[in-house]
């Protein structure tokens, strides 16, 4: 039997199951009441993981919930095409398809045979976390002009092999390994 936890003992970043549905806790507010016999809540920001949607709630200290059965594997990415897009479980070698919504915009920073991690809950696929970087090539940007630099950082546009575009300084050219953030989509430095 998994172990349970007390509401006031979820913090951020916990992850939890409240009503047979696993959840990560983005924020914990815990509100003490000043009146004799008022009871303790904690009002949570949590996210779905099955759905990803956002929302808040008030628990009481004491209600309890259960660990969620979440396990995180590492896959390859192969392809993405109508049906999802699939990843290669790199323990079971079984081939793995999540749909788009579970996804969402990591397609951005996926090229062929990444490796990241994709979460299963209740052995089935629900979700990846990416790294907190990812190397990608440049494969389109204007060339820097000199004299461009007199304001020490001026960026210029590049798209990358995934399609995403980001801003990149003036010295970097086609065809370069760029580093990109995967939280914030921003250039991180050469790779």
């Amino acid at each position: 039997m998994a172990a349970l936890l007390d509401a006031i003992e979820v913090k951020r970043k916990t992850f939890f199951e409240f009503e047979n549905t696993p959840f990560l806790c983005l924020e914990a507010v815990v509100s003490t009441p000043t009146a004799r016999g008022g009871q303790t809540l904690v009002r949570l920001k949590m996210r779905n993981l099955l759905t990803n949607a956002v929302f808040e709630k008030s628990f009481k200290a004491g209600d309890k919930f259960k660990e969620p059965d979440l396990v995180s594997v590492p896959a390859s990415y192969l392809y993405s095409d109508g049906d999802g897009s699939h990843f290669l479980d790199q323990e079971s070698y079984e081939t793995l398809t999540l749909r788009d919504e579970m996804i969402g915009d990591a397609l951005n920073f996926l090229v062929e045979g990444a490796i990241i991690e994709l979460r299963k809950f209740n052995g089935n696929p629900i979700g990846l976390d990416l790294p907190m970087f990812v190397e990608l090539n440049v494969s389109y940007t204007e060339p820097g002009i000199k004299g461009d630099t007199s304001s020490g950082s001026v960026t210029k546009s590049a798209k990358l092999e995934t399609g995403l575009e980001i801003r990149v300084p003036l010295f970097i050219k086609e065809g370069e390994k760029v580093k990109v953030s995967t939280e914030t989509r921003e250039f991180a430095g050469r790779a």
